[in-house]
């Protein structure tokens, strides 16, 4: 079996279901295409590991390999996919599985494996859900990235909080941000104001309806997310987080690192770098589960593989595709770099349970993020309608707001006006 960089192989003859669904034919044979994206040339021996396994276990499957660079990547897909020349098994991040799964270009793997739901953890099978589509799941859920909490214990301290008492409401870390603020005397802040990366997250997590009842409208202005505005621009003029950072927060890793950032990074694999380039404030991290709010548990985003609906070897496809996600292959990802299983059993490891004793943040943030993932449910996700075109105009508004251009209440209504807009724009488009 070969793993050179090809595309657009076709095969053998198949079989199609209703509504253009491939289906099993008991024949796991066949050429069949995958492409993974920004895998090479680091994780170039893993993934040939795993596709020659699966060439051992089954010799009449012949995969080819492609791997390609983020920069266009969905653009790609699309074109590709239109032109008919879209692999079989293919890598896909949320924003690629949305745009091949509203264009009916992906595989009920549910359909095509009814058995294989159990294997992988609840929150996560259910994100391949596409609207309208009832219980069709088009992706198998692959590695995972899971929010956590990172702070600097020294200054958190400082500012007489208890160590051991990270905030577990947006509420209570706006609290947390106001005692840090008034006793840095401007040496540091508190946190980063990045609107982008902060909503519509911090609204679910304080209760805010991002949809109405009937997903056809946002709804968030509510006092609730007015509040929130309140709360950001008052932050803002206490110095708690860096001016620059309600425009871009890129280097959020360098000023945690630096002892200028007392909440780090929200990620597990940025405490890899922390440790590498700043082991003073990597000494002084302490983890904690992520604000979760009134949800009580974190969404989750995990990385995965689609099958191509027009496959002629879907027993093929679905095969490899399940064989990549599986437990022990995730497991072995895992330890290559941060990233989490979406598999059961995978998670169950006890690699991901072991907490050393107690003081390594990297060993607690694997622990601490795994047992996260247990939980982690879509109602905490980004809703699909907050695309990034809505989102960029909802923090448009959120910056004049928290600057104090415009008041937070007529902030939050032009956002929900904008918001609408763009959504009737989208929906007439459907």
């Amino acid at each position: 079996m070969s793993a050179t960089a090809a595309c657009g192989v076709g095969g053998a003859e198949g079989s199609t279901a209703a509504e253009g669904q491939p289906k099993r034919t008991g024949k796991i044979s066949g050429e069949i295409t995958f492409r993974t994206l920004q895998l090479k040339p680091m994780f170039t021996t893993y993934v040939q590991g795993v596709i020659d396994a699966f060439g051992k276990k089954y010799p009449d499957v012949k995969v080819t390999w492609e791997d390609v660079p983020g920069d266009g990547y969905n653009e790609k897909l699309v074109a590709d996919a239109q032109a008919g020349g879209l692999p079989d098994v293919v890598n896909l991040n949320t924003d690629s599985f949305q745009l091949l799964g509203d264009r009916g270009m992906l595989a009920d793997v549910a359909q095509l494996d009814p058995q294989v739901a159990k294997e992988y953890v609840p929150g996560a099978w259910e994100q391949y859900k596409l609207p309208g589509k009832g219980a069709g799941v088009y992706a198998y859920p692959w590695y995972v990235t899971p929010e956590i909490l990172t702070y600097n214990k020294e200054l958190f301290a400082a500012a007489g909080l208890d160590v051991n008492k990270p905030p577990a409401t947006v509420e209570q870390f706006f609290d947390q941000a106001e005692r840090i603020a008034a006793a840095s005397g401007s040496r540091y802040t508190a946190f980063m104001a990045d609107p982008k990366g902060r909503l519509p997250g911090d609204w679910q997590k304080m209760g805010v309806p991002i949809l109405d009842k009937k997903k056809s409208a946002f709804a968030f202005d509510t006092p609730k997310a007015v509040e929130w505005v309140q709360r950001m621009k008052k932050l803002y003029a206490m110095g708690a987080m860096p001016k620059e950072s309600l425009t871009k927060a890129d280097d959020l890793a360098q000023l945690y690192g630096a002892g200028k950032l007392v909440f780090g990074p929200g990620s597990p694999g940025v405490l890899k770098d922390v440790r590498r380039n700043s082991p003073s404030a990597y000494a002084k991290t302490q983890v904690a589960g992520a604000v979760t709010g009134t949800l009580g548990h974190i969404g989750i985003y995990t990385q995965s593989l689609g099958v191509r609906k027009d496959t002629r070897h879907p027993d093929a496809a679905a095969e490899f595709a399940k064989w990549v996600t599986n437990g022990p292959n995730q497991v072995a990802f895992a330890k290559q770099v941060t990233i989490y299983p979406s598999n059961a059993k995978g998670l169950a490891d006890p690699y991901f349970a072991d907490r050393g004793d107690g003081k390594d943040p990297e060993t607690m943030a694997r622990a601490i993020g795994a047992e996260e993932l247990k939980s982690a449910r879509l109602d905490a996700n980004t809703p699909v309608e907050w695309t990034t075109q809505v989102g960029d105009a909802v923090v448009r508004e959120m910056q004049k707001g928290i600057k104090g251009e415009e008041t937070p209440e007529t902030a939050v209504k032009n956002a929900q006006a904008a918001a609408n807009k763009i959504l009737a724009q989208q929906q007439k488009r459907q």
